[in-house]
């Protein structure tokens, strides 16, 4: 099934393009939503029936690599934080490379012993799920969604 997304690699690089500003909104940095990216398949769901086919976005990946969003963070912050990067610091209240560590660690602040992960774990699902939406219009718009659609079930 992997043919259909090797197809639509030009509509996806369009869409990137697009959800960037939807990207720097969000709590994400551009380098932990490629990471996010690389863990995310896509699918269409009821793809038989073309008016309820739609891409969906398969997560099941994700949670391995929330602790590694982390990570990201640490460094970006050893480093002196993203130039130009509005980024969220986290939403702690700032403590920088100390309180990411331990947040790494399981040690820190926001309870539930990962740091505010299902929190986090969910914003990325969201996000996913809003790029697999948008990827789906664009084909749409483009024409392309009807043939995409049809080679996902080949």
């Amino acid at each position: 099934m992997s043919e259909w997304t090797d197809a639509i690699v030009g509509e996806r690089m369009t869409v990137d393009n697009q959800f960037t500003d939807r990207v720097a909104a969000s709590r994400f940095s551009s380098q932990e939503w490629g990471l996010i990216m690389t863990a995310t398949e896509f699918e269409i769901e009821n793809a038989a029936d073309p008016d309820d086919a739609r891409i969906v976005a398969d997560t099941s990946s994700l949670p391995a690599i929330m602790p590694e969003l982390e990570n990201v963070r640490s460094q970006v912050a050893a480093m002196g934080g993203a130039p130009g990067g509005d980024g969220d610091s986290g939403g702690s209240g700032g403590g920088g490379l100390v309180d990411s560590i331990k947040g790494a660690l399981g040690l820190g602040g926001s309870g539930g012993g990962g740091g505010g992960s299902d929190e986090e774990l969910d914003a990325a699902e969201r996000l996913v799920q809003e790029y697999a939406d948008e990827l789906q219009a664009h084909l749409e718009d483009t024409g392309k969604w009807e043939q995409v659609r049809v080679a996902y079930q080949e």
